[in-house]
């Protein structure tokens, strides 16, 4: 009988997200994630919804509008400054910059502009504003262990130290 997801079921799957206009994959993960579904909120509630009763080898496309999951994009968030003023080990665009505010708050910031005499840092989610698809493969579908619903995801080995075989991530 195959297995479906559901409810303490370990699930293994790989997925992509893909700009819904222009078709661009803006991130993917071929490495499997692996979860116990019910136990874990690794993916957002409205993708679990769409995975319960599917199965391994399944395939399924999820229609997302990022504002509902980040909010809408605040152009207060985008600040530029003069080069100078920043330091050099954050002058790359992708870098990532924590902030704190005065109320002892932290936010990332990405660095999205630079050029000679200044540098553009954004406080955004990156997909704040978009719509997207997330394409998911289910790898496997099993029953998960106690250990494995307890800690929410698999079991990895890790090699023997010092006697120890696994050890529940």
């Amino acid at each position: 009988m195959t297995e479906v997801i559901q409810d303490n079921k370990f699930v293994e799957l790989t997925y992509q997200v893909r700009d819904e206009k222009t078709g661009q994959v803006l991130t993917a993960v071929e490495f499997p994630l692996g979860y116990v579904h019910g136990q874990n909120d690794v993916l957002a509630p409205h993708v679990l919804e769409q995975l319960e009763g599917k199965s391994a080898g399944d395939t399924i496309e999820v229609p997302i509008d990022c504002n509902e999951l980040y909010g809408p994009r605040d152009e207060s968030l985008v600040f530029t400054d003069r080069i100078e003023n920043v330091p050099a080990d954050y002058r790359e665009i992708g870098m990532t910059i924590t902030m704190q505010n005065e109320a002892g708050e932290t936010r990332n910031f990405i660095v999205t502009r630079m050029d000679d005499t200044t540098l553009t840092v954004d406080g955004n989610n990156p997909l704040c504003g978009r719509h997207v698809i997330f394409a998911l493969k289910i790898l496997t579908v099993r029953n998960a262990t106690d250990e494995e619903i307890a800690a929410g995801v698999a079991e990895q080995p890790i090699g023997d130290i010092a006697g120890v075989s696994k050890v529940p991530l």
